[in-house]
């Protein structure tokens, strides 16, 4: 783990080698990263190798707990005319711990005829809370980390105490990576995976119900610092299930996005 004095971003970035600083962390295990940080990492290692494509879709796969050590990263693909496909993997040592799958594409504002507002669907929104509640997840330890440290949450819908669908607004306090500025896939990954913390519905101090994937995909670039996460889990009793999600930015809905969720007894 890089010394949180050198910077002040989630990881830093040199050659083909990531340090994750404290920022990273997890609540699960104190040596593990937070999903949100590896998934908003990929997105940001994707873009700058496929500009100036933007990534629309990302698919992010946590093979095992990503470990707070220094990680070897690399990013395969290439971008057409219209769109790219890449691959990136993140390993400590010989073991790959995470990989990704991207499609990347041009963006051209005065390519597409948007509709008005009276053709088709209205505009879905994310109310947001201007001086709303701070939001915590029950059984989150408050520590120096990804969730408490790296994020500011304010809840829109749901209850920190109850179980159930939830919508909060996410905004990254820090940089994902030192000396690069936050790209808007960026931003909506590293939310995106909170969905099932935010819509639990069973106990964290009984049960771990963890992401082995996210996926991402958004028709819209999303605008601003502020990322709405608008969720719903659903479980079987077997151990598997599955957290849906809405992505806002302030102008409205930007994508979706789909968690598959592995649940244990402690």
């Amino acid at each position: 783990m890089a010394d949180i004095g050198l910077s002040d971003s989630v990881f830093i970035v040199k050659e083909n080698t990531v340090y994750p600083t404290e920022l990273a962390r997890g609540p699960w295990d104190p040596n593990a990263q937070h999903g949100g940080a590896p998934a908003g990492l990929f997105a940001q290692l994707i873009e700058r190798a496929a500009e100036p494509q933007r990534v629309v879709r990302l698919t992010v796969e946590l093979l095992r707990p990503v470990p707070l050590c220094p990680l070897t990263y690399h990013v395969t693909g290439a971008a057409g005319r219209s769109v790219g496909r890449w691959t990136a993997s993140l390993s400590a040592g010989d073991r790959e711990v995470a990989r990704a799958y991207a499609l990347t594409g041009r963006i051209d504002p005065e390519g597409v005829i948007l509709p008005r507002a009276d053709e088709g669907e209205p505009n879905d929104q994310l109310p947001f809370p201007e001086n709303g509640p701070a939001f915590r997840i029950p059984g989150m330890p408050e520590q120096r980390s990804f969730y408490c440290t790296a994020m500011e949450a304010r809840l829109v819908t749901g209850s920190v105490t109850e179980p159930g669908p939830a919508a909060v607004w996410f905004r990254l306090r820090h940089p994902l990576t030192n000396g690069d500025p936050l790209t808007p896939m960026g931003r909506a990954a590293a939310s995106a995976d909170f969905g099932n913390g935010i819509s639990w519905v069973l106990p964290f101090d009984q049960y771990v119900y963890t992401n082995a994937d996210l996926t991402v995909s958004l028709f819209r670039m999303p605008m601003g610092e502020w990322i709405g996460v608008d969720a719903r889990t659903r479980l079987d009793l077997p151990g598997i299930g599955v957290t849906s999600t809405k992505l806002y930015d302030r102008q409205g809905l930007v994508g979706f996005a789909h968690q598959t969720l592995v649940v244990r007894r402690r």
